[in-house]
């Protein structure tokens, strides 16, 4: 991107230097040419590269993560190399090893825990990497963490779960453990249960694997059959957007209209389930996955800059109710449009970083 400014510019110049006649008198020279391109490839934090280290990379909100991260690195006239672990901490713990060997500039961290990764974490900053991790439970001094509002998410779905069913519901909960954002959001759901006597949980699963919708789906088949009938489940709530699109497709192809789901992050896709005519999907609570990734990388340039940050970051997640949604079909993109709050987050952003994106 940054070569393609530097293209840019340079042929302005000429176009200039042409227009003006060559006129001694503030001709644009091949100094100044050079003097433009210099400034950019100068700067000292262009050219960095980048790993991003994932424990899971699966569904559209994780690819519009990644398209995040790599959109601001990239901005910023560096390079990103994404480290996939397959939900295997032993192997995540893996590529952080291998990304301090291989001498990357900076290191990005999604999801992940400190038994798996403090260690590699420590090596890094010993090796004068800084790292910025999202959503993992890394406990290291010197390592920003960025979370969404968990608990907040938690509770604007549940708290509409009730408010819908009047205070009364038979619900089905789809939660994992094991990931930092999920224990967070169990803490919500425990309390909201110990507060709602009227709401009762007639069934709970949920398993992170390599196609957790489908998987969700199957197992969502298997409770509507064991509660066959219209109020044995009212809602559903589902801790993670993969497990409220199984969720809803096994609903949608039972022919349960009585039956709602009450979700957390937002994707395209899931977004283009939720606008779909009948749809149970009807709110979900969430922080724009591209600006998640946006943000992060912004307060690891930050580090690489050598600014003090802070140690934890908490984003403000947004609520997304499906009849607040227009009937035409929308990407999320456009969902600041009718959902205020939505996107184009500047949290992050230093005068130096903006200065480093205009080069």
């Amino acid at each position: 991107m940054k070569k393609e400014k530097l293209w840019v510019l340079a042929t302005l110049l000429v176009i200039g230097f042409l227009l003006a006649g060559c006129q001694p008198k503030g001709a644009v020279t091949e100094e100044a040419v050079s003097d433009a391109a210099t400034e950019v490839s100068d700067h000292p934090l262009v050219g960095k590269e980048i790993a991003l280290i994932m424990q899971i990379n699966l569904g559209t909100f994780s690819a519009q993560y990644i398209e995040g991260v790599k959109e601001q690195v990239e901005a910023f006239g560096g390079e990103v190399t994404v480290f996939t672990s397959d939900g295997d901490l032993a192997k995540m713990a893996s590529n952080l090893d291998a990304a301090v060997n291989q001498g990357f500039d900076g290191i990005l961290i999604d999801h992940g825990t400190k038994e798996a990764l403090n260690q590699g974490v420590e090596k890094a900053l010993d090796a004068e990497i800084p790292v910025v991790a999202f959503d993992t439970g890394i406990e290291v001094d010197g390592v920003t963490v960025l979370r969404q509002g968990d608990q907040q998410m938690a509770e604007l779905t549940l708290n509409k779960l009730a408010e819908d069913a009047g205070g009364e519901a038979n619900i089905v909960k789809i939660w994992v453990a094991g990931f930092a954002p999920m224990e967070r959001r169990q803490v919500a759901y425990e309390e909201f249960m110990n507060n709602n006597e009227g709401i009762n949980e007639v069934a709970a699963f949920g398993a992170a694997t390599d196609n957790t919708a489908l998987d969700t789906q199957a197992q969502m088949e298997a409770i509507l059959k064991q509660y066959p009938n219209e109020g044995d489940i009212t809602a559903v709530w589902a801790s993670w957007d993969e497990f409220a699109k199984g969720a809803v497709r096994a609903i949608e192809q039972a022919g349960r209209t009585d039956i709602k789901v009450y979700g957390i992050d937002m994707s395209d896709e899931d977004l283009q389930m939720m606008q779909t005519e009948g749809s149970p999907w009807v709110a979900s609570a969430a922080v724009d996955p591209k600006d998640i990734g946006r943000i992060q990388v912004r307060y690891l340039y930050q580090k690489l800059a050598g600014e003090e940050t802070e140690a934890e970051v908490v984003l403000e997640p947004v609520f997304v109710e499906a009849e607040n949604l227009p009937e035409e079909q929308i990407t999320t993109d456009q969902l600041s449009e009718y959902i205020e709050g939505w996107g184009a987050s500047e949290q992050g952003y230093t005068d130096e970083l903006r200065e480093l994106e205009g080069l």
